[in-house]
């Protein structure tokens, strides 16, 4: 059996060495800004098998076989079998022989003594069988038909009868057993073919998917190609964006600073115009108004100075009015609001500078490198382009170099040959399943035909026994149990030896394969053997290597291989196929991106310095920041526009005054003072209503200049300071950060197809053609179909049987003796004692039957006067 396991694994993993190039295409996901997944495929054959509600009874024959062979699986044992090729014909006397057999049998202790058990049952049973039933036609044995009474027979009667079911129970449970293995036999073709046609189409999946595979790792390079030449394209926004970026952090605060300066500048100038526009309108205005006070003024004192005055009520009159004249006059100091033109003519100097252009001119140096550099790397993006498109046959060279398409043709031959010899052995393989069904429905049904017979026995013996018969007058239904029994235990003689070679045979086959072949393949221990150096074959260290690589000197184990494929790995990982085909070399990253490095390199971008402001602006703004001196009295100039332009208000006064005229007597008095009250309200309507507007700007004015020019010559001189920073940095570094952006430029294009070619590899060497198929073919063939579907239910099978046909023996042992109290006995014991009325005996308790112990006499034996 172990070499029926060698060859299978070997001729297993031959077929995984034949498929390199295949293997399941799982999900690969790679991080980064492109991200490739190869297709993958469903599978159908399940990695675990499962065996459903039998599974229990299958874990309890294997606990018994643990019992029975607890020893551990001979590796060292094992290795030396294979290295002697299991022949023991040679030197068979020399001391290592002699050791290894000695060895063998020590592990095989447990298996041999119950095979000695079962042969002693063999040969033992039809012996003792024979010699009985010579003993029983001699009247011996039981074979007479005469029971003697005792006073505890009907304990030792229903003693027997219960131990008889008990152990008919026992036995019915282990031929049900037989019957559910039989039944797993019978579907384990149905099964098989089941199980081996998803595998099929499993590797078939596999072989139709690596072609696919293949076309997805070509066309990602499409991709990949397709996102760098949008890099390429885009390189005014990349490389000329990122160089943008690190000149604003340094370069636009400034401009910000120069614009905001430019402003106040330009607020500050606005504002003293506005000022000195006022003072102007103000000066002129309070000395017109002050004469033309003046003169109203003296035109009133000279009415009220007339003769009209001098009589009542005119006289009264007229000196209410003349303590109010004194008020009549102009309340501004002109003298107090002195001309802003220093000032002016300083901010008019700086303004001329023209910050805002200066501005402006640093705006547009930062918005224009993109663009220029577009303009300067146009020939070498296209350069770069070309080498791209180089490398996409370079690529497609390399894939078609790997020997997949010769592989796959012999694989897919190799399959459908395996599948075609498969359906056309498959109805022999149906036929001896059948005998083998029918063989052991056969041996069922003898076992469920003895047991039957005990049951009937007991099932008539006990429910036909009347304790009130004697032995010569049990019933008709008491006599036909014991003939039941009787004609079990001849059953049992003629038969159980034929069911005990039987169970012997297949319990040294079934234990054997389970111990080892199913246990060793699910511990991996026979991997271990497989793996041993120069065991398979002297000539070669490894194997599997020798048979795959044509390199027995690879470390490549069959371990390694089961557990790579188990988890999914490619082919090419787990075979190592590199040492065949080295991708890694054909797949050089540095090889195929150097021509792109190196037309990367020739990318040369230049951004021309500028200089933001020059040697005149800048003394401009010097000659400000040391000649500005906020000298200007802002309280002085807000306190004159505080006040009103004159020392009365004109209008109230006017109305004063035309009322005191009203009272007058009509004359030339009350007339010239009519005329004098429209000349105050012309007065205040020409002259005092622009002065006071004039008052109101002059305010605004002031307001705006404190709050435009407050600290002007700080922000002037920090506005130097960052001019020369910006200035320094341009000058210094601008080189630098073009030189620095160009290289990471150069290496996010490249980033891409190191990207690509970094994937490749990892999804050829880890992922593409995923021999995980293989390694649940392999799992079909030993632990479904060799372990599951044959070893298994072999197991239950003589599990069953074995248990029934072993209690056969206490069976039949309990059924003879049985027999005799539901039998029909030809003669009985009488009694001499002349207490022999019925009613007497049945008041002692007898029935009939002698008490030795009672009586001191033996009776003499009567024979029955009928029958029933």
């Amino acid at each position: 059996m172990t070499m029926i396991l060698v060859f299978s694994v070997l001729l297993l993993l031959g077929l995984c060495g034949n498929i390199a190039s295949g293997g399941q295409p799982p999900s690969t996901s790679t991080p980064g800004a492109l991200n490739y997944e190869l297709p993958t495929s469903e599978y159908e054959t399940q990695d675990t098998f499962n065996a459903g509600i039998v599974g229990p009874l299958y874990q309890m024959v294997h606990i018994f076989l643990h019992v029975v062979q607890p020893n551990d699986f001979p590796v060292d044992m094992i290795r030396k079998l294979i290295q002697r090729e299991f022949d023991f014909s040679v030197d068979s006397k020399e001391p290592e022989n002699i050791v290894l057999a000695l060895k063998m049998v020590y592990y095989e202790i447990g298996v041999l003594i119950c095979a000695i058990l079962g042969l002693l049952f063999i040969v033992l049973m039809p012996l003792v069988g024979y010699f009985f039933c010579m003993c029983r036609c001699s009247n011996k044995c039981g074979g007479e038909m005469h029971q003697r009474q005792k006073r505890n027979e009907s304990c030792r009667r229903k003693f027997l009868a219960i131990s008889l079911l008990l152990i008919c129970l026992l036995m019915s449970l282990g031929i049900m057993y037989g019957f559910v293995a039989n039944h797993q036999v019978r579907t384990r073709i149905k099964r098989t073919q089941k199980l081996a046609e998803s595998n099929y189409r499993d590797l078939q999946i596999l072989l139709d998917e690596t072609p696919k595979q293949i076309d997805y790792i070509l066309a990602q390079y499409t991709t990949t190609k397709n996102k760098a030449f949008s890099a390429l394209d885009g390189i005014d926004s990349l490389l000329g964006g990122r160089i943008k970026d690190q000149l604003k952090p340094n370069v636009i605060p400034v401009l910000n600073e120069i614009e905001h300066l430019a402003t106040a500048i330009k607020q500050t100038k606005v504002a003293l115009e506005n000022m000195n526009s006022s003072l102007e309108i103000i000066q002129d205005g309070s000395t017109q108004l002050s004469t033309n006070l003046t003169t109203l003024r003296n035109s009133i004192q000279k009415s009220l100075n007339s003769s009209d005055c001098a009589s009542d009520p005119a006289s009264k009159i007229c000196a209410s009015i003349r303590p109010e004249l004194s008020n009549l006059g102009s309340n501004l100091n002109s003298s107090q609001l002195p001309s802003v033109d220093r000032e002016l003519n300083s901010v008019n100097d700086i303004y001329r500078t023209d910050l805002e252009s200066v501005a402006k001119r640093g705006y547009t140096f930062i918005d224009e490198i993109p663009g220029k550099v577009r303009n300067q790397t146009v020939a070498v993006i296209a350069d770069v382009k070309q080498a791209l498109d180089s490398i996409s046959s370079n690529i497609k060279n390399v894939s078609q170099s790997i020997p997949i398409e010769e592989v796959l043709v012999e694989v897919s031959h190799y399959i459908n040959d395996s599948n075609s010899y498969f359906h056309k052995e498959l109805p022999k393989l149906e036929e001896y399943d059948s005998y083998w069904w029918l063989g052991g429905l056969i041996v069922c049904f003898l076992l469920t035909l003895i047991v039957t017979f005990f049951f009937l026995g007991l099932l008539c013996g006990v429910f036909g026994y009347d304790k009130r018969a004697t032995p010569t007058r049990r019933g008709c239904v008491s006599n036909t149990g014991g003939i039941f029994l009787m004609t079990g235990v001849g059953l049992s003689f003629l038969f159980c030896w034929i069911l005990m070679i039987l169970v012997v045979l297949t319990f040294i086959v079934g234990a054997n394969v389970e111990k080892l072949l199913c246990e060793p393949y699910a511990n991996k221990k026979l991997f271990q053997v497989l793996d041993t150096p120069y065991l398979l074959r002297e000539q070669w260290q490894f194997f599997l290597s020798g048979l795959i690589l044509k390199d027995s000197n690879i470390n490549l184990t069959f371990e390694q291989v089961y557990r790579d494929c188990k988890k999914g790995r490619g082919v090419y990982a787990t075979f190592q196929l590199d040492n065949v085909f080295n991708i890694s070399e054909n797949f050089n990253i540095e090889k195929h991106t150097g021509e792109i490095i190196k037309e990367l390199d020739n990318l040369n971008v230049n951004v021309d310095n500028i200089e933001l402001l020059d040697k005149a602006g800048r003394e401009n703004l010097q000659d400000f920041a040391h000649s500005w001196k906020d000298a200007i009295d802002y309280s002085k100039y807000l306190k004159e526009a505080e006040k009103s332009p004159t020392k009365v208000d004109l209008l109230a006064f006017a109305s004063s005054l035309e009322e005191k005229a009203n009272k007058l007597p009509e004359g030339k008095l009350k007339q010239a003072l009519k005329t004098d009250v429209q000349n105050i309200i012309a007065i205040h309507q020409q002259q005092v209503l622009p002065l006071q507007q004039s008052l109101d700007a002059l305010k605004q004015s002031v307001r705006t200049l404190e709050r435009t020019s407050d600290k002007l010559p700080e922000k002037v001189n920090k506005v130097i300071s960052s001019l020369d920073s910006a200035q320094n940095f341009l000058t210094t570094n601008i080189s630098s950060i073009v030189i620095g952006e160009t290289q990471k430029y150069g290496r996010t294009v490249t980033g891409y197809f190191e990207h690509y070619l970094q994937w490749v590899l990892y999804a050829i060497t880890e992922k593409m053609t995923s021999c995980k198929p293989m390694a649940t073919a392999m799992d079909s063939a030993v632990n479904g179909v060799l372990c599951g579907y044959v070893a298994d239910p072999l197991n239950l099978f003589w599990f069953g049987i074995g248990k029934a046909t072993m209690l056969l023996l206490p069976a039949v042992i309990i059924a003879v003796k049985l027999a005799k109290y539901y039998r029909r006995m030809d003669s009985e014991d009488v009694y001499d004692d002349v207490e022999t009325v019925p009613m007497k005996n049945l008041e002692n308790g007898s029935n009939g039957y002698h008490k030795d112990h009672l009586y001191g006499v033996h009776n003499p034996v009567m024979t029955s006067p009928s029958r029933y």
